[in-house]
């Protein structure tokens, strides 16, 4: 899927058409797909025993964004909860469910063409549910304690239109999380993802 972001931004680039500049008040909404993609090794559990390893998931997202001026504004990140399998040792050992709504603000490079570049910076909260075990921790309970963290975000607006873009992009998001089994601890699993994809835009 990520072999496909590439094609898909020449493609909005050739569609582009000039576009509408934002004001103060106002608003973006976007519809988009992305993958959260932690980083090669999460940590280790039960002093240093267990080598954790967090799987990637693709899922819809949603953003609206409101503009204090023409170039800066507020973005609420959401998205349907993506789950990633755990895996222990090169095992898989569970799986767990996460809602990382993401606030962040946001610095757009005005221009003349039909590009628009942005970057921002922000707060994350990832909420972890529904957490299972399986193979060799099959029947222990597994949880995952909240996480907040500092994000950062950067992307292309290619406009299509006076009021429509097509937008590719990625953050960084620091999620680390407390691992307990049974109620104790047993480390701590270190996810800093990066999310990327690609989202339809509507100015309003």
């Amino acid at each position: 899927m990520r072999l496909l972001i590439a094609p898909l931004a020449l493609a909005a680039l050739a569609l582009a058409a000039p576009a509408q500049a934002q004001q103060a008040g106002d608003w973006t909404f976007s519809v988009g797909l992305h993958a959260v993609s932690p980083k090669s090794g999460n940590g280790s559990l039960a002093g240093g025993t267990l080598d954790a390893d967090v799987g990637d998931d693709w899922r819809p997202t949603i953003t609206a964004e409101y503009f204090l001026s023409d170039k800066l504004g507020i973005e609420v990140l959401a998205a349907l909860p993506f789950e990633h399998d755990v895996r222990l040792n090169g095992a898989k050992a569970g799986s767990t469910k996460h809602l990382p709504p993401t606030v962040s603000l946001q610095y757009h490079f005005r221009n003349d063409s039909k590009v628009t570049p942005f970057i921002g910076a922000g707060v994350n909260y990832t909420r972890f549910f529904d957490e299972k075990t399986t193979g060799a921790l099959d029947g222990i309970r597994l949880s995952l304690d909240p996480s907040w963290g500092l994000a950062a975000h950067a992307g292309v607006d290619f406009a299509i239109g006076e009021n429509k873009a097509i937008r590719i992009d990625a953050r960084y998001i620091d999620i680390d999380t407390d691992v307990k089994v049974n109620g104790a601890k047993v480390g701590t699993v270190n996810i800093d993802p990066t999310v990327y994809g690609a989202a339809f835009v509507w100015s309003f």
